[in-house]
């Protein structure tokens, strides 16, 4: 018996061998079989990362993954990081075959506290790829049902595109709509006499009925309401010449379209709008903000010196202006300078620039005014804290004079539509030097390039309007209008504060 149980349990080489290959040579093609249903099967993105080899398993790592988002918004899908506490650098190329999106090549980069994740696209045809941080998806309501738990956002730089092209919103045109302006001459009482049109007796209604287009995308209807949110518990202040009086006082009739009770908007120290005062601070008080103007003409220091026997106005291109310690600690600046630099004694230069004792005999109008903006971006680099103030800088607004200067007869008054052809020829000097400064400084400033889509509006000024009827003959044809022109300057500093506030959102 002992031994017939032990020949029960033997098996002989051959039979060994024929199953061992059966086995073997079943999972050989099981293996070549999945290999060639995987390459038959379309798969919607292939990845391919790299990582620079500072995340190892002992950090808690766990592996990028890449998800395909079918049967949801066109072009959706999902970058995920699941990260531990590594620091992991990547290049990730993400391309979507049997479609029309192309490919996009980015760098996915997370910080250390395992949620974030920056994901920067450098080249796509994507609509919904932008730079952002954590996942690019284009159907936010994934994340709020819960069908992806992984950190998920939009990118902020899909605001303002079309297409998923980048928008340059100062090319476009001036279209007429009914439904602007946004308020009035008689809803507002911040509009000085200078600027009220309407009220100095000006019949035709349509100057402030048109509203800029965009060529490429849309710029977003002002909402008072949303701004207010964007400068609660702020300061927003406007520091310029009489231009950027006429913006802020634009501002100040905009943001009023929100507000139930005018009495709890004042000026902090009674004051009233006047062309003599150049100081103002108007408070918003259901959203403890301030609005705020602070009159400079040249952003550097008007002063007196001596040459030879006479004591003479000097403009210190070397110091800024007196008044700028008033600026300091403002949530958002708003600068601008250009208007008095086209006076005769700025343009002439004789005994008028001043560097420390020294008053130079001449010197040469462009030489002066970078002079002057290198001194204004060296106070910026030294008093702004950038994690606590956005910085813009407005570029030049144009004249439209005809038959000579405000003080030689010049006029616009026969002008009723924006032109089809803006009359300058060229992009103003002192723009390129703001920019060309601007880019040299550490400090972030936006520049509000406002005008080419001013030059159209020959329409906009006061012309004879900017007095009252029977007043002096001297036309005005530099300031604006309001409701009018300066609105459309502050809708596009409400677009660019969207953005950023998205951005920090998002960051």
């Amino acid at each position: 018996m002992a031994m017939e149980k032990q020949r029960s349990f033997s098996i002989k080489p051959t039979r060994l061998f024929i199953f061992s290959s059966t086995v073997s040579i079943s999972l050989i093609f099981l293996i070549f079989f999945s290999v060639w249903v995987f390459k038959l099967t379309p798969f919607p993105l292939e990845t391919h990362f790299q990582f620079n080899g500072s995340a190892t398993p002992s950090l808690g790592f766990k592996p990028f993954s890449v998800q395909a988002l079918t049967g949801f918004t066109k072009n959706s899908f999902l970058v995920g990081a699941h990260f531990g506490t590594a620091q992991i650098s990547g290049f990730v190329e993400i391309q979507g075959k049997g479609s029309e999106n192309g490919v996009a090549v980015g760098k996915v980069d997370s910080s250390t506290d395992g949620l974030k994740g920056n994901f920067t696209a450098f080249d796509a045809n994507l609509s919904s790829i932008g730079s952002g941080n954590g996942a690019i998806l284009t159907d936010t309501n994934l994340v709020k049902s819960g069908i992806i738990s992984d950190f998920a956002v939009n990118s902020s730089e899909n605001v303002g595109k079309k297409n998923g092209r980048a928008c340059d919103v100062t090319k476009g045109k001036w279209v007429f709509d009914e439904s602007y302006p946004l308020y009035t001459h008689s809803s507002c009482p911040f509009i000085d006499e200078g600027f009220s049109c309407e009220a100095n007796g000006r019949l035709d209604k349509d100057y402030p009925k048109w509203r800029w287009q965009p060529r490429d995308c849309d710029i977003p209807r002002f909402n008072a309401t949303n701004m207010l949110e964007l400068i609660r518990r702020k300061r927003l202040v406007f520091v310029g010449d009489s231009i950027g009086r006429n913006q802020w006082e634009s501002m100040l009739c905009l943001l009023m379209g929100a507000i139930k009770d005018p009495s709890k908007v004042y000026e902090t120290r009674g004051r009233r709008i006047t062309k003599g005062k150049g100081n103002y601070s108007f408070k918003f008080a259901d959203y403890e903000c301030t609005v705020e103007f602070y009159v400079t003409h040249f952003l550097v220091h008007e002063s007196k010196a001596r040459v030879g026997k006479k004591r003479v106005q000097t403009l210190r291109i070397d110091a800024v202006d007196k008044g700028s310690s008033r600026w300091r600690g403002a949530d958002i600046l708003v600068f601008n300078t250009a208007h008095w630099w086209s006076h005769h004694k700025t343009k002439a230069g004789i005994n008028y620039y001043q560097e420390g004792d020294r008053v130079h005999p001449r010197l040469d109008g462009s030489t002066a005014f970078r002079k002057a903006l290198m001194t204004w971006a060296s106070w910026v680099e030294r008093y702004i804290n950038p994690r606590k103030t956005r910085v813009f800088f407005r570029s030049s607004a144009p004249s439209h004079f005809s038959g000579g200067q405000w003080n030689t007869g010049g006029h616009c008054r026969e002008a009723s539509r924006p032109l089809n052809d803006t009359l300058s020829t060229s992009y103003p000097e002192k723009n390129m030097i703001v920019e060309q400064i601007v880019q040299k400084m550490k400090t972030p400033v936006t520049i509000l390039n406002i005008t080419g889509l001013s030059d159209y509006r020959i329409d906009g000024h006061p012309s004879i309007y900017g007095r009252k009827p029977g007043s002096s003959g001297v036309q005005d044809c530099s300031h604006w209008c309001l409701p009018g022109v300066p609105d459309t300057w502050n809708e596009m500093l409400y677009y660019h504060m969207q953005l950023m506030h998205k951005k920090r959102s998002i960051d």
